[in-house]
């Protein structure tokens, strides 16, 4: 009889309580979502001529916007802040290009990937650097706490060679910069943003070395880590992306020629 009579007091309690609202129903009931967008890797994220937020990430972010009936606000953020900005409740979500790893999701939460990079070898026409091989000997750098920067920093420590160094920056940007001035003599970069940088004629010293032996970078949406109801949402709406051909139009938009990169991972989700 005890456990009948406090089981009911349990339950009793449980309908008193008034119902937590989501990260989702926050956004909705406030007509706007805080997309965190990166806008120093163009053509993912960029300023255009009128220094208004331009991109594949910025138009993700308004698809996003209208299928919530809401609002897109660009809340511009350099790479290393993105976590920081979902964190301090700056973004309600992150569409800028961050990567699917196990130790970023012990912090948040990362929907499946809505794009993937493959990462370059950035250099200059001078530096003698042909391939990934070549920078062992050579001043290297990369953005701090990125999945390639990361990655790029551990490759130079392994080389034990006092003549091959690595420098974090900040932001894409920077990195791009300090190699076109001679600063450091290479860096990883994804695909995209190389081959528009090389092509916009800004930086006519620049070439790509080949590849890097990184796997592909699978890029996901974030946000908080317990939101699942929002996770949900961001799943189901970059399924929607693919199959109602919007992914294949903004690709061909500002990637591109030829087909949109596969998003799926054969024998793990299709």
């Amino acid at each position: 009889m005890k456990s009948v009579v406090g089981l009911a007091a349990i339950l009793a309690a449980s309908v008193a309580l008034p119902a937590h609202a989501d990260k989702l129903d926050d956004i909705i009931s406030a007509g706007k979502i805080r997309c965190a967008v990166t806008l120093d890797i163009p053509p993912n994220g960029f300023r255009d001529d009128k220094n208004e937020p331009a991109g594949f990430d910025v138009d993700y972010c308004k698809d996003l916007a209208k299928a919530l009936g809401v609002e897109a606000e660009i809340v511009e953020t350099q790479l290393p802040d993105r976590i920081p900005a979902l964190m301090s409740d700056r973004a309600d979500v992150a569409v800028a290009s961050t990567s699917d790893t196990l130790e970023r999701a012990k912090t948040v939460g990362l929907s499946i990937p809505y794009f993937v990079y493959k990462q370059v070898v950035l250099t200059r026409k001078d530096s003698g650097i042909t391939d990934y091989a070549g920078i062992k000997g050579h001043a290297t750098g990369g953005v701090a706490g990125t999945f390639e920067g990361i990655q790029w920093e551990n490759d130079v420590k392994k080389l034990n060679d006092s003549s091959s160094t690595y420098r974090a920056f900040q932001g894409q940007a920077d990195a791009v910069l300090a190699v076109s001035q001679g600063q450091i003599d290479a860096t990883p970069l994804i695909n995209t943003m190389a081959e528009e940088m090389i092509k916009s004629g800004k930086y006519p010293n620049l070439v790509i070395a080949g590849d890097t032996p990184y796997v592909p970078d699978y890029v996901t949406l974030a946000t908080l880590r317990q939101e699942y109801g929002l996770i949900n949402y961001l799943n189901l709406f970059i399924n929607q992306q693919v199959r109602t051909g919007r992914y294949a139009e903004l690709y061909k938009k500002w990637i591109g020629s030829g087909d949109p990169v596969d998003l799926t991972i054969k024998g793990v989700y299709r």
